[in-house]
């Protein structure tokens, strides 16, 4: 700031300086035009009442031609003044033309244009007007945190991964791009995308510019595909896919963990005929109820999926051989004992066949323990069906004993 006061003195002493040496250059022709015009006229005219005519035109003369010069000098000053004045007022006029259409352009924008110190609390210096959408917050709340800071509208840990990924784009030099989550006045957790740059202000100090989007319905969608990544479009139950990654997880738990863990494959029987003599509609509405009834029957640390047709597994954590029998014939006994909706106001009753494979005993790998699981669940059907069945011990156990 020192330096800048001292670029400006100079211009603030020019006029003095001009207007000094106006002055002065006045004062000195005038005094040696009186003194050599005196001396030259006494010199010329010895009568007293010539030299007083003449020394009267002289002077007239003299007022004649300074008048003149000054004349020339204001108005030459002036038409620079008016010159001057015009320009002035163009570049006011563009000036505040700029200022509207940036106006506009703030006002509509999608979210919320910023500009904001580099500090914990993202100190506003200014914010658009559509801060009242984004944040539900007027612009002058948030500005020199008169109210509340921004980062007062995101949690902790949101602030400092902000804080990070700034300082990591600032520090390349690149402009950086977030998202992270809002609380809204109100409430509302929103979230938004942030796009901004570090910019230096006249001071020296970094400041930062950008804008701030709401991203939350693209962020809903986001997570309604992964969903149905990873969920049976039918009975919203887990898919083959996602079933075998979480077996894949529990089984690497439990070998780490030196625990146990059941798989049950379990398959509708005679599904067909409530295919062929009901119509597929009424097949889809008993698999829902059935899917409904077993992931209301599990604990919520089981895993229960759909790995096709009628065909369901459901993954049990640290559940040794006797509990994952038990588990397995209460649900045969649920699904048995209830009728199931196909969708036109009628029931059918239905039972399932359940086999049991439980790891380290009949398997060590997933593959092994699914295997394991379906031959059981065939014997099940051989052994007439509506019945649980337990996997063979595996190799590795015969060999052991």
């Amino acid at each position: 700031m020192k330096q800048s006061n001292e670029r400006k003195l100079p211009d603030q002493l020019l006029p003095v300086r001009r207007a000094l040496w106006v002055a002065l250059t006045y004062l000195l022709v005038g005094f040696a035009w009186i003194g050599f015009s005196d001396s030259l006229f006494e010199s010329w005219f010895q009568d007293p009442e010539t030299l007083a005519r003449f020394q009267t035109w002289k002077g007239a003369f003299f007022i004649l031609v300074t008048g003149l010069v000054l004349f020339v000098v204001i108005l030459r000053q002036l038409y620079r003044d008016r010159a001057l004045l015009r320009l002035q007022f163009a570049q006011r006029q563009a000036l505040r033309a700029r200022e509207r259409q940036l106006t506009v352009l703030m006002d509509n924008l999608p979210g919320m244009a910023y500009r904001c110190r580099y500090d914990s609390q993202w100190t506003m210096l200014f914010v658009s007007d559509g801060c009242i959408d984004l944040t539900g917050y007027e612009p002058a709340a948030l500005v020199n945190n008169r109210q509340l800071s921004f980062a007062d509208l995101m949690d902790h840990a949101a602030n400092e991964r902000l804080q990070r990924e700034v300082k990591a784009a600032l520090d390349r030099g690149e402009p950086f791009s977030v998202e992270y989550s809002l609380i809204r006045k109100g409430g509302d957790e929103i979230w938004v995308w942030e796009r901004g740059r570090g910019v230096v202000d006249d001071d020296g100090e970094t400041v930062l510019e950008g804008i701030v989007l709401d991203i939350s319905d693209r962020k809903a969608l986001e997570n309604e595909l992964a969903e149905l990544a990873t969920r049976d479009s039918l009975t919203g139950l887990l898919n083959r896919r996602e079933v075998s990654r979480l077996l894949e997880e529990e089984l690497e738990r439990a070998r780490r963990y030196h625990r146990t863990m059941a798989v049950l494959w379990i398959d509708f029987d005679h599904f067909k005929e409530v295919n062929d003599t009901c119509g597929h509609a009424a097949g889809d509405s008993v698999l829902k109820a059935v899917s409904a009834l077993l992931l209301d029957s599990v604990r919520t640390v089981d895993s229960v999926g759909r790995f096709g047709g009628e065909e369901f597994v459901i993954v049990l954590p640290e559940m040794e051989v006797v509990e994952a029998r038990e588990t397995a014939e209460r649900l045969r006994r649920q699904v048995a004992s209830m009728p199931h909706p196909l969708g036109d106001g009628n029931t059918v009753p239905l039972t399932i066949s359940i086999g049991v494979a439980v790891y380290p005993s009949h398997g060590l790998t997933a593959a092994d323990l699914c295997a394991a699981a379906d031959k059981a669940m065939y014997r099940a059907k051989e052994q007439g069906r509506n019945c649980v069945s337990m996997a063979e011990l595996s190799e590795h156990v015969h060999n052991g004993a």
